[in-house]
């Protein structure tokens, strides 16, 4: 495996091409007094192609590939692990050059003062892993690779200088980059001539290297079960949504629950295409998929890595949309329990821009989420690159979403589903490890003062009434097409983007 078979890694080449020249010829370094690095750690989230990178490393520069993960380093007995450090590290000097590959390292890396309880075993298998990258000879070109996703919970000592000098991040693949992987998915499979890879890219903003190989596998599949000689592009908007939204369910249900589900779907759907910021409304259905009674699909029209109030604002009105649809329509008295996980991002996405971002006049610029040793001062900006394409509505259940905001480099898409589960798309934090949770809103932390909480309160409920009266004004304004949309659900069950549009300007 070389870099023509890894695409999507323009961003990392200049560093790990600088690693394969030290392979390939360690004397041109050796005589102008520079060190060959002892190893460098990939950081991404999963399924960016942290392994196959260092395969690639190792193929490109024609030298042997030692790999093992790091949980097999750990063994109920103690000395064992060390032991199988020792041998791993004495096989590669005796064939360097060579790259050795430590996958999920935090496995055996974690901090030694986060341990719960002792475990002299994990400690032993640290400590020799430490002094096994101390004890390189200066002549012997061996590099260490190691890949996790949890950075921020490895040992200090094991992240310095003269151990892992390089952190190579391995984020979510631009749109470019989404392209070529399609392209190298693509090859074994017969694509249509209307299949448009650069298209395609743009529909799949925020997906993985993993996520898009998923993808081309889920179209040819849909295009076997069609009996097609060749893959189309109806098949790969199908594969998205079975990807991103769940299969197809075969429920009965009655005309109220219908009509109610096709107010709040058009309610999302309506208030994204008349707000300017908001994402494009790419699909609406009424037809149950996965755990959700309906969706409103969003396609991020480019890839976001820099989000203002303006534009978060309009997430929140898209993401109170359906609410508001439901209530306008049918009176605050028979108002549903879909909206419960609306509700649940959008006071979660509010409660973020005041404690986190200094989006609020009253709090100002606080950071006032801190929990004392639980995150690292990072200047970056906000990558978009991980958060879900679609709101989805689960009827009276909320959800967790874990790591459902990223901070790879592009931004996906928002979408709404019929039954109460919301999940905006494209959103993320620059945390050290480029991932956070999206759950219920945590009770405040001890560093926070009562008069600050309730202060943080007071804003929360602010901005989410701005959203709300956003959300109704645009409704009422335009309720002779909420009614058309809701109707057009009610009759087709689904509305593709181009329907969706004819449907508004007719």
């Amino acid at each position: 495996m070389t870099f023509a078979d890894v695409a999507g890694i323009d961003e990392v080449r200049t560093e790990v091409e600088e690693i394969v020249q030290f392979l390939r010829s360690p004397e041109r370094f050796d005589r102008l007094g520079a060190r060959i690095p002892r190893g460098a750690l990939l950081v991404g989230p999963p399924g960016t192609g942290k392994t196959l990178l260092a395969r690639a490393v190792a193929g490109e520069a024609g030298v042997p590939f030692f790999s093992m993960s790091a949980s097999e380093f750990v063994e109920m007995f103690v000395g064992v692990g060390a032991s199988r450090v020792r041998d791993l590290f004495n096989q590669a000097r005796q064939s360097a050059p060579c790259v050795v590959f430590i996958d999920e390292i935090d496995a055996v890396g974690r901090k030694r003062s986060m341990r719960i309880s002792g475990n002299d075993e994990r400690d032993q298998t640290l400590n020799q892993l430490l002094v096994e990258l101390d004890g390189f000879n200066g002549h012997k070109a061996v590099v260490v690779l190691a890949a996790t996703n949890r950075v921020d919970i490895l040992d200090k000592a094991l992240l310095r200088p003269g151990r892992f000098d390089r952190h190579i991040t391995v984020s979510y693949p631009d749109r470019g980059g989404r392209e070529a992987i399609l392209k190298v998915h693509t090859r074994p499979t017969p694509l249509h001539e209307e299949v448009s890879l650069e298209r395609l890219s743009r529909l799949t903003t925020g997906m993985s290297g993993a996520d898009l190989a998923n993808l081309v596998n889920e179209a040819a599949l849909s295009a076997a079960r069609q009996n097609l000689e060749k893959i189309t592009h109806d098949c790969f908007e199908e594969a998205l949504a079975r990807v991103q939204l769940g299969a197809l369910r075969p429920i009965v249900m009655n005309e109220t629950d219908r009509r109610t589900i096709a107010y709040h779907e058009g309610g999302h759907a309506l208030v994204a295409h008349h707000l300017p910021l908001a994402d494009t409304v790419n699909r609406v259905t009424i037809l149950p998929r996965g755990q959700s009674l309906g969706v409103t699909q969003f396609t991020a029209e480019e890839d976001r890595y820099n989000f203002s109030r303006e534009t978060l604002m309009a997430r929140i009105a898209v993401g109170l949309g359906g609410r508001v649809a439901e209530e306008l329509t049918f009176g605050p008295e028979r108002i549903t329990t879909g909206a419960e996980n609306d509700l649940q991002v959008v006071t979660d996405l509010a409660r973020r821009m005041v404690t986190r971002w200094g989006m609020s006049e009253q709090v100002g610029v606080v950071f006032a989420d801190y929990e004392p040793g639980a995150m690292s001062l990072n200047m970056q900006g906000i990558d978009p690159a991980s958060m879900p394409p679609y709101i989805g509505h689960k009827r009276g259940v909320a959800e967790t979403w874990g790591d459902a905001f990223q901070v790879p480099s592009q931004a996906r898409s928002l979408a709404a589903d019929g039954d109460g589960r919301l999940v905006l798309n494209g959103l993320d934090v620059p945390a050290q490890q480029n991932t956070f949770a999206m759950s219920l809103p945590a009770a405040p932390n001890s560093s926070t003062s009562t008069t600050m909480a309730t202060l943080i309160d007071s804003e929360v409920q602010r901005i989410l009434n701005e959203g709300y009266e956003m959300a109704r004004a645009l409704l009422r304004e335009h309720q002779g097409q909420l009614v058309r949309l809701a109707n057009a659900l009610m009759e087709r069950e689904h509305l593709d983007r181009k329907q969706f549009e004819a449907l508004l300007q007719d």
